[in-house]
């Protein structure tokens, strides 16, 4: 299963998640409690090998921004997680991937497969929050398919549940975390272990 560990803020957090296996690290280029600037992200980069896909989360920020950040952080892949207009999504695309995550307060809208981004991400009302929703809500979106990413209060408690529903990829952050931006290396191995 692919695996994004997000919320990196720390090397040894990035290491671990190597080394436990996971596809991708995410860091965080909007406001949050995991904010990091692009050259720590950048740095914390440099020091991963080249099977693990760096990716930036973006809220709102216009393309132009979304490419430079990306640039000065030798990311690969943007994430827009706000209300971010298709056609943003398709000028960031000319150079690099997109994922777009949507938040749900109920089933999937199947519209959003239209979305024009190479995997959708489904989160919670409060990303980052730790709270989890109702997996079939992805449903909608699974039936269509179109590559899914879960994401929103997964855990090595309930990312079975997760499991059950065979997305394209997961998305942890606050569910493998002893505090916001800094990860607990239990936790870490213990959802690595559930998979």
């Amino acid at each position: 299963m692919r695996v994004k560990v997000c919320g990196i803020t720390r090397l040894e957090d990035a290491l671990l998640a190597e080394a436990l296996g996971a596809s991708a690290v995410g860091f965080v280029l909007a406001p949050s409690r995991r904010r990091v600037t692009p050259e720590m992200a950048r740095e914390i980069g440099l020091a991963l090998g080249p099977f693990v896909v760096r990716v930036g989360v973006f809220v709102d920020e216009p393309p132009e921004a979304v490419l430079h950040a990306m640039e000065r952080a030798r990311l690969q892949v943007a994430q827009l997680h706000g209300n971010e207009p298709p056609e943003w999504a398709l000028e960031i695309r000319k150079r690099y991937p997109v994922i777009k995550a949507f938040r749900l307060s109920g089933p999937a809208d199947p519209a959003w497969a239209r979305y024009p981004a190479d995997a959708l991400l489904l989160d919670g009302k409060a990303p980052g929050s730790g709270q989890a929703w109702p997996r079939d809500w992805a449903q909608p979106l699974l039936d269509q398919g179109v590559r899914i990413i879960l994401a929103g209060g997964l855990d090595p408690e309930n990312v079975r549940e997760a499991l059950a529903l065979k997305p394209y990829g997961l998305d942890v952050s606050s569910g493998v975390e002893e505090a916001p931006g800094k990860k607990s290396e239990a936790r870490m191995r213990a959802f690595f272990a559930s998979l």
